[in-house]
C-alpha cells in the first residue's frame, strides 16, 4: 500500500514525464511539421491537409489529460 507522501510524489513525476512528453510532441510538430505530415499521412492515409487540426486536438486533449489525472491530484495531495 502506497502513503500519501509515496502517491504525492509519484503523481509529481508523473506530471513532469507527461508535460516533457507533451512539450517534445510539441516541437516536434512545430519544427518538422512537413516532414512530420509526410510520415503521418502515408502512414495513416489521412490527407495532409487535416493533419494539422488533429495535432491540435490531439494536443489539446493530453494537456487536458495531464492537468486532470496528474496536475490536480498532485495539488490536492500537497494541500493535504
Amino acid at each position: 500500500m502506497m502513503t500519501i507522501n509515496e502517491l504525492t510524489i509519484f503523481l509529481g513525476w508523473c506530471t513532469i514525464m507527461n508535460v516533457s512528453i507533451l512539450l517534445l510532441t510539441s516541437l516536434m510538430v512545430f519544427f518538422f511539421k512537413n516532414c512530420v505530415v509526410n510520415i503521418h499521412s502515408k502512414l495513416a492515409g489521412i490527407d495532409t491537409k487535416e493533419l494539422p487540426t488533429l495535432y491540435f486536438h490531439y494536443l489539446g486533449n493530453y494537456k487536458i489529460g495531464i492537468v486532470l489525472f496528474n496536475l490536480v491530484p498532485y495539488f490536492s495531495l500537497k494541500l493535504m
